[in-house]
Protein backbone atom coordinates (compact mmCIF):
# COMPACT_ATOMS: atom_id res chain seq x y z
CA UNK A 1 0.00 0.00 0.00
CA UNK A 2 0.84 3.57 -0.50
CA UNK A 3 -0.59 6.62 -1.70
CA UNK A 4 -1.90 9.64 0.11
CA UNK A 5 -4.16 9.70 3.24
CA UNK A 6 -6.14 12.90 4.03
CA UNK A 7 -8.20 13.52 6.54
CA UNK A 8 -11.63 14.82 5.88
CA UNK A 9 -14.59 16.24 7.87
CA UNK A 10 -16.64 18.72 5.84
CA UNK A 11 -14.50 21.63 7.71
CA UNK A 12 -12.31 24.74 5.15
CA UNK A 13 -9.46 23.45 6.94
CA UNK A 14 -10.08 19.89 5.77
CA UNK A 15 -10.93 20.89 1.94
CA UNK A 16 -7.60 22.87 1.86
CA UNK A 17 -5.82 20.01 2.96
CA UNK A 18 -7.59 17.78 0.23
CA UNK A 19 -6.48 20.38 -2.45
CA UNK A 20 -3.25 20.54 -1.19
CA UNK A 21 -2.66 16.75 -1.31
CA UNK A 22 -4.70 16.47 -5.02
CA UNK A 23 -2.58 18.89 -6.26
CA UNK A 24 0.13 16.70 -5.13
CA UNK A 25 -1.10 13.51 -6.42
CA UNK A 26 -1.91 15.06 -10.10
CA UNK A 27 2.04 15.93 -10.13
CA UNK A 28 3.28 12.45 -9.03
CA UNK A 29 0.43 10.14 -9.71
CA UNK A 30 -0.40 8.79 -6.50
CA UNK A 31 -3.69 7.49 -5.15
CA UNK A 32 -5.75 10.18 -3.25
CA UNK A 33 -7.93 7.78 -0.35
CA UNK A 34 -9.79 10.14 1.48
CA UNK A 35 -10.36 8.81 5.34
CA UNK A 36 -13.61 10.66 7.24
CA UNK A 37 -13.87 9.08 11.01
CA UNK A 38 -17.05 9.12 12.77
CA UNK A 39 -18.18 7.88 16.34
CA UNK A 40 -21.80 6.54 17.09
CA UNK A 41 -23.89 7.99 19.59
CA UNK A 42 -23.52 5.88 23.25
CA UNK A 43 -27.13 3.77 24.12
CA UNK A 44 -28.61 5.25 26.58
CA UNK A 45 -31.82 3.59 28.52
CA UNK A 46 -35.40 5.71 28.13
CA UNK A 47 -35.42 5.46 31.68
CA UNK A 48 -33.35 5.13 34.49
CA UNK A 49 -34.31 1.39 34.76
CA UNK A 50 -34.52 0.17 31.31
CA UNK A 51 -33.01 -1.34 28.69
CA UNK A 52 -30.74 0.46 26.58
CA UNK A 53 -31.70 1.84 23.42
CA UNK A 54 -31.29 0.71 19.90
CA UNK A 55 -28.64 3.00 17.72
CA UNK A 56 -29.39 0.79 14.50
CA UNK A 57 -31.05 3.97 12.75
CA UNK A 58 -28.87 6.38 14.39
CA UNK A 59 -26.36 4.27 12.95
CA UNK A 60 -27.57 4.73 9.76
CA UNK A 61 -27.88 8.28 9.56
CA UNK A 62 -24.58 8.56 10.95
CA UNK A 63 -23.24 6.37 7.90
CA UNK A 64 -25.19 8.17 5.53
CA UNK A 65 -23.82 11.53 6.90
CA UNK A 66 -20.54 10.25 6.52
CA UNK A 67 -20.73 9.31 2.46
CA UNK A 68 -21.91 12.92 2.21
CA UNK A 69 -19.05 14.69 3.42
CA UNK A 70 -16.94 11.81 1.82
CA UNK A 71 -18.69 12.53 -1.63
CA UNK A 72 -17.88 16.51 -0.77
CA UNK A 73 -14.21 15.83 -0.56
CA UNK A 74 -13.90 13.65 -3.77
CA UNK A 75 -15.24 16.51 -5.78
CA UNK A 76 -12.98 19.19 -4.55
CA UNK A 77 -10.21 16.35 -4.75
CA UNK A 78 -11.43 15.60 -8.91
CA UNK A 79 -12.01 19.58 -9.39
CA UNK A 80 -8.21 19.64 -8.52
CA UNK A 81 -7.36 17.09 -10.76
CA UNK A 82 -6.18 14.61 -8.29
CA UNK A 83 -4.97 11.08 -10.09
CA UNK A 84 -7.45 8.78 -8.49
CA UNK A 85 -10.02 9.38 -5.31
CA UNK A 86 -11.08 6.42 -3.32
CA UNK A 87 -12.83 7.21 -0.24
CA UNK A 88 -13.77 5.27 3.14
CA UNK A 89 -15.72 6.19 6.13
CA UNK A 90 -14.76 4.72 9.72
CA UNK A 91 -16.27 4.76 13.20
CA UNK A 92 -13.77 5.19 15.74
CA UNK A 93 -11.83 8.64 17.33
CA UNK A 94 -10.35 10.82 14.18
CA UNK A 95 -6.66 10.42 15.70
CA UNK A 96 -6.52 6.74 16.12
CA UNK A 97 -8.26 6.52 12.62
CA UNK A 98 -5.82 8.50 10.79
CA UNK A 99 -2.56 7.25 12.71
CA UNK A 100 -3.98 3.44 12.03
CA UNK A 101 -4.47 4.57 8.19
CA UNK A 102 -0.74 5.68 8.09
CA UNK A 103 0.55 2.51 8.09
CA UNK A 104 1.53 1.45 4.87
CA UNK A 105 0.71 5.27 3.21
CA UNK A 106 3.29 7.11 1.52
CA UNK A 107 1.57 10.62 3.35
CA UNK A 108 -0.43 11.66 5.85
CA UNK A 109 -1.99 15.01 5.09
CA UNK A 110 -4.45 16.79 7.68
CA UNK A 111 -5.82 20.79 8.05
CA UNK A 112 -5.20 22.81 10.80
CA UNK A 113 -8.17 22.30 12.89
CA UNK A 114 -11.40 20.57 11.59
CA UNK A 115 -15.22 20.86 13.28
CA UNK A 116 -14.55 19.86 16.52
CA UNK A 117 -12.83 21.23 19.51
CA UNK A 118 -12.58 25.28 20.14
CA UNK A 119 -12.83 27.99 17.50
CA UNK A 120 -9.73 30.02 18.97
CA UNK A 121 -7.40 27.40 18.96
CA UNK A 122 -5.24 27.18 15.71
CA UNK A 123 -4.59 23.94 15.14
CA UNK A 124 -6.87 20.71 16.44
CA UNK A 125 -5.59 17.99 18.76
CA UNK A 126 -6.18 15.50 15.63
CA UNK A 127 -3.38 17.34 13.80
CA UNK A 128 -0.64 17.40 16.84
CA UNK A 129 -1.92 13.87 17.73
CA UNK A 130 -1.01 12.67 13.83
CA UNK A 131 1.58 14.86 13.36
CA UNK A 132 3.28 13.07 16.63
CA UNK A 133 2.51 9.54 15.52
CA UNK A 134 1.86 8.88 11.90
CA UNK A 135 3.65 5.91 10.53
CA UNK A 136 4.55 7.54 7.69
CA UNK A 137 5.84 11.63 6.96
CA UNK A 138 2.96 13.67 8.37
CA UNK A 139 1.61 16.98 6.30
CA UNK A 140 -0.69 19.49 8.74
CA UNK A 141 -2.01 22.14 6.24
CA UNK A 142 -2.78 25.31 7.67
CA UNK A 143 -2.58 27.38 4.62
CA UNK A 144 -1.93 26.98 0.78
CA UNK A 145 1.59 26.89 0.17
CA UNK A 146 3.36 29.90 -1.57
CA UNK A 147 4.13 29.04 -4.98
CA UNK A 148 7.79 29.45 -5.84
CA UNK A 149 8.69 29.61 -2.22
CA UNK A 150 11.63 27.72 -0.76
CA UNK A 151 11.75 24.47 1.23
CA UNK A 152 12.95 25.31 4.86
CA UNK A 153 13.96 22.55 6.82
CA UNK A 154 15.08 22.56 10.46
CA UNK A 155 18.35 20.85 11.60
CA UNK A 156 19.31 20.18 14.93
CA UNK A 157 21.80 16.40 14.24
CA UNK A 158 18.57 14.35 16.04
CA UNK A 159 17.31 11.41 14.40
CA UNK A 160 13.81 12.72 13.85
CA UNK A 161 15.97 16.07 12.32
CA UNK A 162 17.52 13.30 9.67
CA UNK A 163 14.66 12.38 8.34
CA UNK A 164 13.65 15.82 8.35
CA UNK A 165 16.43 16.85 6.38
CA UNK A 166 15.86 13.72 3.80
CA UNK A 167 12.39 14.44 3.17
CA UNK A 168 13.19 17.82 2.91
CA UNK A 169 15.50 17.19 0.21
CA UNK A 170 13.54 15.05 -1.63
CA UNK A 171 10.74 17.92 -2.00
CA UNK A 172 12.98 20.39 -2.89
CA UNK A 173 13.76 18.30 -5.62
CA UNK A 174 10.09 17.59 -6.48
CA UNK A 175 8.99 21.15 -6.79
CA UNK A 176 12.14 22.35 -7.96
CA UNK A 177 12.70 24.90 -4.86
CA UNK A 178 15.74 25.40 -3.20
CA UNK A 179 16.51 24.36 0.01
CA UNK A 180 16.79 26.76 3.07
CA UNK A 181 18.70 24.79 6.42
CA UNK A 182 18.18 26.50 9.45
CA UNK A 183 20.36 25.39 12.85
CA UNK A 184 18.99 28.28 15.36
CA UNK A 185 21.63 28.11 18.44
CA UNK A 186 22.24 30.74 21.46
CA UNK A 187 24.82 31.64 23.90
CA UNK A 188 24.36 30.45 27.15
CA UNK A 189 23.32 32.80 30.25
CA UNK A 190 25.96 32.72 32.83
CA UNK A 191 25.00 29.95 35.62
CA UNK A 192 25.67 33.04 38.15
CA UNK A 193 25.55 36.67 36.96
CA UNK A 194 27.42 37.95 40.05
CA UNK A 195 30.44 36.35 39.01
CA UNK A 196 30.28 38.39 35.21
CA UNK A 197 31.45 35.02 33.49
CA UNK A 198 29.21 36.45 30.15
CA UNK A 199 30.20 34.80 26.46
CA UNK A 200 33.05 36.28 24.63
CA UNK A 201 33.63 36.89 21.10
CA UNK A 202 35.60 33.76 21.30
CA UNK A 203 32.58 32.07 22.99
CA UNK A 204 30.53 32.81 19.73
CA UNK A 205 33.02 32.35 17.47
CA UNK A 206 32.89 28.77 18.90
CA UNK A 207 29.49 28.33 18.39
CA UNK A 208 29.00 29.19 14.69
CA UNK A 209 31.67 26.99 13.85
CA UNK A 210 30.02 24.35 16.06
CA UNK A 211 26.76 25.45 13.90
CA UNK A 212 28.60 24.96 10.70
CA UNK A 213 29.57 21.66 11.51
CA UNK A 214 26.25 20.71 12.56
CA UNK A 215 24.59 22.05 9.14
CA UNK A 216 27.82 20.51 7.24
CA UNK A 217 27.56 16.97 8.42
CA UNK A 218 23.17 17.07 8.31
CA UNK A 219 22.72 17.64 4.83
CA UNK A 220 26.10 15.47 4.04
CA UNK A 221 23.54 12.62 2.93
CA UNK A 222 20.65 14.62 1.61
CA UNK A 223 23.15 16.18 -0.92
CA UNK A 224 24.80 13.32 -2.23
CA UNK A 225 21.18 11.84 -3.02
CA UNK A 226 20.13 14.78 -4.69
CA UNK A 227 23.06 16.72 -5.54
CA UNK A 228 20.93 18.92 -8.11
CA UNK A 229 18.88 20.45 -4.72
CA UNK A 230 20.74 24.43 -4.45
CA UNK A 231 20.95 24.71 -0.67
CA UNK A 232 21.72 27.69 1.24
CA UNK A 233 22.80 27.01 5.34
CA UNK A 234 21.26 29.05 7.60
CA UNK A 235 22.73 29.26 11.05
CA UNK A 236 21.18 31.68 13.06
CA UNK A 237 21.25 33.21 16.87
CA UNK A 238 17.66 32.60 17.96
CA UNK A 239 15.46 30.35 19.58
CA UNK A 240 14.25 27.29 17.16
CA UNK A 241 11.27 27.73 16.27
CA UNK A 242 11.15 31.56 16.25
CA UNK A 243 14.10 31.06 13.84
CA UNK A 244 12.60 28.61 12.22
CA UNK A 245 9.58 30.97 11.26
CA UNK A 246 11.77 33.90 10.26
CA UNK A 247 13.25 32.11 7.46
CA UNK A 248 10.06 30.24 7.02
CA UNK A 249 7.76 33.26 5.99
CA UNK A 250 7.73 32.50 2.52
CA UNK A 251 8.33 29.10 2.28
CA UNK A 252 6.45 26.33 0.28
CA UNK A 253 6.75 23.89 2.62
CA UNK A 254 7.97 23.67 6.06
CA UNK A 255 9.95 20.27 7.78
CA UNK A 256 10.78 19.24 11.33
CA UNK A 257 11.85 16.09 12.83
CA UNK A 258 8.83 15.43 15.76
CA UNK A 259 11.53 15.83 18.28
CA UNK A 260 15.04 17.32 18.63
CA UNK A 261 17.63 17.39 21.08
CA UNK A 262 15.60 19.53 23.61
CA UNK A 263 12.93 18.71 25.71
CA UNK A 264 12.05 15.08 27.71
CA UNK A 265 12.95 12.27 25.71
CA UNK A 266 8.96 10.91 26.37
CA UNK A 267 7.51 13.60 24.40
CA UNK A 268 6.99 12.59 20.78
CA UNK A 269 6.53 15.85 19.67
CA UNK A 270 8.80 18.70 20.57
CA UNK A 271 8.14 22.00 21.90
CA UNK A 272 9.54 23.07 18.53
CA UNK A 273 7.26 20.93 16.12
CA UNK A 274 4.41 22.57 18.13
CA UNK A 275 5.10 26.30 17.60
CA UNK A 276 5.56 25.59 13.98
CA UNK A 277 2.60 23.97 13.75
CA UNK A 278 0.64 26.67 15.27
CA UNK A 279 1.94 29.22 13.64
CA UNK A 280 3.52 28.32 10.27
CA UNK A 281 1.60 30.39 7.14
CA UNK A 282 2.07 27.34 4.76
CA UNK A 283 2.10 23.31 4.69
CA UNK A 284 4.07 21.57 7.78
CA UNK A 285 5.44 18.28 7.40
CA UNK A 286 6.36 16.51 10.70
CA UNK A 287 8.99 13.45 10.65
CA UNK A 288 9.82 11.10 13.19
CA UNK A 289 13.24 8.76 13.34
CA UNK A 290 11.65 5.74 12.65
CA UNK A 291 9.54 6.22 9.56
CA UNK A 292 10.91 6.50 5.95
CA UNK A 293 11.56 9.55 4.76
CA UNK A 294 11.64 9.10 1.39
CA UNK A 295 8.69 6.76 0.67
CA UNK A 296 6.90 5.84 -2.31
CA UNK A 297 3.78 7.77 -3.31
CA UNK A 298 2.72 6.57 -6.27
Amino acid sequence: MSGIVVGVDGSPGAETAVRWAAARSRANGAPLRLVHAYSLPVPYPASPFGPAGDVTGDAGAYAKAAEAVLAGAARIAAEAGAASVTTEAVTGGASGVLIAASDGAGLVVVGSRGLGGFTGLLLGSVGVQVSAHARCPAVVVREPATPGGPVVVGVDGSAPSHAAVLFAFAEAERLGAELHAVHAWGLPAPVDPALMAFPTERDRDDYVTAAGQVLHDALTEGRSRHPSVPVRELSVERGASAGLLDVAASAALVVVGSRGHGGFAGLLLGSTGQYVLHHAHCPVAVLRADVDPEPSEA
